[in-house]
């Protein structure tokens, strides 16, 4: 899932571990514990894209990191604050999480203002969190070892558990096995899903610790989140039956199919059966007038592809794509795989540009294939038509 929704989660989860103890404190360290393991993006400087590929969503994400990673921030947090030092700690620990949500603002906005105060609003937390903290005798907390190891474990695992929702998948099993656990009923963001936890979380941001209803509301939000996690599960089941009669309404013999659905939403859905020589694929809304699903097809062209058995590259992207990939020549007459778990943009077009996720490959020297661009989602500059096309689609045909 997003960022923000890991953070959110993270902070709602050790609310209910350590929040009657702590107070606002678990909400900051449960926000630094559901960012833990998407950290491991900060290896992609010294990785390539390859690596890089199958490195996110790795060990960081499985569950023997939850455990170590437990014991290890736990008994780092435990001795902060048994430390005389741990105010000026948590000064800096608020401030990092300022920073969390606003550096991004600062970096990816288009709008000058918007870079402009995101700064101003980020210079000002920081100050006066750094007057609020810097003479100020902060009493001990009365938490042990393990009740800071308890909040780091369940705000680390429930990361992965949650990302195994999506298509792109989780290695919850290494370093033991990289099968990656993808469910598929869940968009890598999702609003309705993000929405309860953060409005729950500012609620009871204002009560204090020992107040019954900081429990009652944030243990509401979370079962509101997972209420709908569960009717996302039905929604594909429901898509799934739709997409299998259209299949077979065609005729069509397939090997294997998937759905998932689109990015914001879990109404529009995207639809891939596999074949022996081609894809057939589309997008259904459950706001479409007919319960069917308006099939396309694309060869797969795994032919075009002269790879050994041992290539790197290419053994990697059929993993990473669960074997879900075509193969098409570029307009240059480069070669281009492309993932066809995420398909294309509107669900018919197969232009090289249509794919959501592409890489295009060339066969170097030594006769193994690099990877020479890799494409994942739309280019910035096509980002709002894209957007407005998704939304009259979900609207239904």
């Amino acid at each position: 899932m997003d960022s923000l929704t890991q953070i959110a989660l993270g902070a709602a989860v050790a609310e209910v571990t350590l929040g009657k103890k702590i107070g606002n404190k678990a909400i900051l360290w449960g926000a630094v514990g559901g960012t833990i393991p998407d950290l491991d993006v900060l290896a992609n400087p010294i990785l390539s894209e390859l690596q890089a590929l199958a490195f996110h969503r790795g060990i960081t994400h499985s569950i023997l990191f939850s455990i170590v990673g437990a014991f290890l921030f736990g008994w780092m947090v435990h001795n902060v604050y048994q430390s005389k030092y741990h105010n000026v700690i948590a000064g800096i620990g608020w401030s990092s999480l300022f920073a969390l949500i606003s550096v991004p603002i600062i970096i990816l906005s288009g709008n000058p203002a918007v870079k402009i105060a995101a700064v101003i609003l980020l210079s000002a937390l920081v100050y006066f969190t750094y007057r609020k903290y810097k003479d100020r005798d902060v009493p001990s907390l009365g938490t042990s070892l393990r009740d800071w190891q308890l909040l780091f474990f369940w705000t680390i695992f429930t990361h992965p558990i949650l990302d195994s929702f999506t298509t792109y998948g989780t290695q919850l099993f290494q370093p033991f096995s990289s099968f990656r656990v993808g469910f598929n009923n869940i968009s890598v963001a999702d609003p309705l899903y993000t929405l309860p936890l953060i409005i729950g979380l500012i609620i009871i941001s204002f009560y204090h610790r020992q107040n019954d209803k900081r429990r009652t509301i944030i243990w509401g939000a979370i079962i509101v989140s997972s209420l709908y996690m569960a009717f996302t599960i039905w929604n594909k089941s429901r898509v799934n039956q739709i997409f299998t009669d259209s299949l077979q309404s065609e005729n069509i013999e397939y090997q294997r199919y998937m759905t998932s659905p689109s990015i914001l939403n879990n109404v529009l859905w995207f639809c891939l059966a596999e074949a022996e020589s081609e894809y057939y694929f589309g997008l259904y809304s459950f706001f479409d007038k007919e319960k069917k699903v308006i099939l396309h097809s694309i060869p797969k062209n795994w032919d075009l592809l002269d790879a050994q058995e041992d290539d790197n590259t290419i053994n990697t992207l059929k993993w990473f794509s669960n074997n879900y990939y075509g193969v098409m020549k570029r307009k240059d007459g480069s070669l281009q795989i492309n993932d066809m778990r995420y398909g294309t943009y509107d669900g018919k077009d197969t232009n090289e540009e249509s794919f959501i996720f592409r890489f295009g490959v060339k066969k170097g020297s030594d006769g193994m294939y690099q990877i020479t661009d890799e494409q994942a989602g739309p280019p910035n500059e096509d980002r709002a038509e894209i957007f407005k096309e998704l939304w009259k689609r979900i609207k239904g045909i």
